[in-house]
């Protein structure tokens, strides 16, 4: 995806996973058919790659552990270098201006549900042009959420993202496990929208796991939990759950699962397989064998 031609009309730049793990920007010759790869360096999925107007320039995203990172490209010599200084979050909808001399893009963040940005490349500075409409919620007691690891059953590394509770709650929180669906998703850094009221008037945090199988970290780890294998994501959930029980800030025996569709499906194992770790659950829309239910 991500597919242009050069502005000479003798090439296209190009995002693929081809012989590799993660989707890579690629430049392919159409005089030589020689694909050429870019960003290997960049050791994540590349997103999107827009050119600009003018031809010189490339601008393209990359997924970096759930966050998004933009990096601009010079199409004479096809070497990049980071934006530095980008605000924190997930982008989107990236655009150049006519004059090739700006770029726009969406951003969501933990405390914004997602707004205009540009960014000028001669002042190499962001200007954030629109406000989230938020219906007079108060953000400013959001925290912003933290990525954490653990490791599985099998030594695997497993991550996601930590949504602490309002800090005018003290001692050990009560926690939800929240899973996306899928089972190729990911749960990245955004805006919660209203799961905020668990963090800021219950005082609950709120866990958002990328077990294996979750798009974002590689081909293998996206196969890691086919076929034979699923039980393997749901015991990633085991071992969160393990981990829970070593915070401090946090309370194993008040945990609550919950998800949709596969992340549903996975409420309903994690409620069987570690019914005695777990206070209650709730699978919205999940996917189970409601016939063999019936029969037994």
């Amino acid at each position: 995806n991500g597919a242009a031609f050069k502005k000479d009309g003798k090439g296209i730049y190009l995002i693929t996973n081809k012989d590799s793990e993660f989707n890579r920007l690629a430049y392919i010759d159409l005089a030589t058919k020689k694909l050429n790869f870019i960003s290997t360096p960049i050791s994540w999925d590349i997103e999107n790659a827009v050119l600009s107007h003018d031809g010189t320039q490339l601008i393209f995203a990359s997924n970096e552990n759930g966050l998004s990172k933009l990096y601009l490209l010079s199409t004479a010599s096809n070497q990049y270098q980071p934006v530095a200084n980008l605000p924190v979050g997930v982008i989107t909808d990236i655009r150049w201006t006519k004059d090739s001399k700006s770029i726009g893009f969406t951003l969501n963040t933990y405390n914004s549900s997602a707004d205009v940005y540009e960014y000028n490349l001669a002042l190499k500075s962001f200007t954030r042009w629109t406000t989230s409409e938020l219906g007079g919620m108060d953000v400013t007691a959001l925290q912003a959420p933290k990525l954490i690891s653990w490791k599985s059953f099998d030594g695997k590394s497993i991550s996601g993202y930590y949504y602490k509770a309002a800090s005018k709650f003290t001692g050990k929180r009560p926690v939800i496990i929240a899973i996306h669906g899928g089972p190729e998703g990911q749960s990245r850094p955004t805006f919660l929208a209203r799961s905020n009221y668990f963090l800021n008037e219950l005082g609950i945090s709120i866990l958002y796991p990328n077990v294996r199988g979750s798009i974002g970290y590689g081909k293998s780890f996206l196969d890691s939990d086919n076929g034979i294998k699923r039980e393997e994501s749901v015991k990633d959930i085991g071992a969160l759950i393990d981990w829970i029980a070593t915070q401090p800030d946090l309370d194993k025996d008040r945990i609550m699962v919950m998800g949709g569709s596969y992340g549903g499906y996975m409420t309903l194992a994690v409620s069987y397989l570690y019914s005695d770790k777990i206070k209650c659950s709730i699978d919205i829309v999940g996917i189970s064998n409601y016939n063999t239910f019936l029969k037994n």
